[in-house]
């Protein structure tokens, strides 16, 4: 298996050099230097407010991300977590107010669905063997239309606050920090666990890196990939938790860009779309570029069409450094 993560044994090096693997080292720097240009070109980038915005922002699309990272670990792509994201977002949010639900069991139920969601993505790419790609597009378009239906295009407020209970803060270091934003790095950490640590994770690598080889030494890929997408539907329906407590409604018209703004940080945070290679904690870097290109080209000045340029070309950047770095290692 060629990928370092795949690779490692469950013995051997500290967990810590299992978790974080060399394809985090260049997001890293990229992190450093953008936030050393941005220090320096405004004053008001390193404020403790500033910080605060940046990882309040960070926050969703961080975990839409993680879920993301998953799925591309095994050379797939999902179009619809945004959507789907959202759906769950309206789920939880009406059943807690029309339905009067508990807010907890509303949660559970919105979560559920988002899961569903991923299951049914996981099933269609193994049963029936479409391109992951063909398979949340449509997914998408299905979640969106139900997200208005059920919503009947109207947004859902005066929310109990044990919904947006995680878009509370505490200080630390003079920065407000959301809870949220501590329940996603501390999902970040499960997963570069469990990933690095555990026979699945070492499955879902071997299943991306080459998926018939895998099966070949007895890996059920099949069970696998409806696994992972399953999973990275639970991931959703926590980010739209993380959204509804950032946002204090449940919003219809949510989640329409973060399938691509997802996809952006796990390339930026150095996992292979051909699937096998990369780490989570290598896609938090990469949200956390994305966060802090564009609340520093905002404080600069810079309408938000360049914003949107500069990260397309940041895409293609990364995308071809690891196309490169496959060529050679062949």
């Amino acid at each position: 298996m060629s990928t370092e993560t795949a690779a490692a044994p469950l013995t051997g090096p500290p967990l810590w050099r299992r978790m974080v693997t060399g394809s985090t080292l260049g997001p890293l720097a990229a992190l450093l230097i953008a936030g050393a240009f941005f220090s320096i070109r405004t004053e008001q980038f390193l404020s403790a407010g500033n910080f605060s915005l940046i990882i309040q922002q960070v926050m969703v699309v961080g975990t839409l991300a993680l879920g993301q990272t998953l799925v591309i670990l095994t050379a797939g792509i999902d179009l619809s977590n945004g959507a789907v994201m959202a759906f769950g977002t309206i789920v939880m949010t009406k059943l807690a107010v029309d339905g009067s639900l508990p807010p907890v069991l509303a949660v559970a139920l919105g979560v559920l669905v988002c899961a569903a969601f991923g299951a049914a993505n996981g099933l269609l790419v193994t049963r029936i063997a479409l391109p992951p790609f063909i398979v949340t597009l449509g997914m998408l378009n299905i979640a969106f239309a139900l997200t208005h239906i059920y919503s009947k295009d109207q947004t859902v407020s005066g929310l109990p606050g044990a919904l947006t209970a995680l878009g509370n803060t505490f200080t630390l270091g003079g920065t407000d920090v959301t809870y949220g934003s501590i329940v996603t790095i501390a999902l970040f950490l499960l997963f570069a666990y469990v990933l690095s640590q555990t026979a699945w994770g070492r499955h879902v690598y071997a299943t991306g890196n080459n998926p018939e080889a895998a099966r070949l030494t007895g890996i059920a890929t099949k069970r696998v990939l409806v696994s992972v997408y399953t999973v990275a539907g639970v991931v959703y329906g926590i980010a739209g938790l993380l959204l509804i407590a950032r946002t204090s409604v449940g919003d219809p018209q949510a989640g329409q860009t973060e399938n691509l703004d997802s996809i952006t940080a796990v390339v930026l945070g150095g996992t292979s779309l051909f699937g096998g290679r990369g780490a989570v904690l290598g896609t938090l870097i990469g949200a956390l570029i994305v966060g802090i290109f564009r609340n520093g080209l905002q404080l600069m000045g810079v309408q938000s069409i360049y914003q949107t340029l500069i990260t397309g070309v940041l895409v293609i950047l990364a995308v071809t450094v690891d196309q490169l770095s496959r060529r050679r290692a062949s």
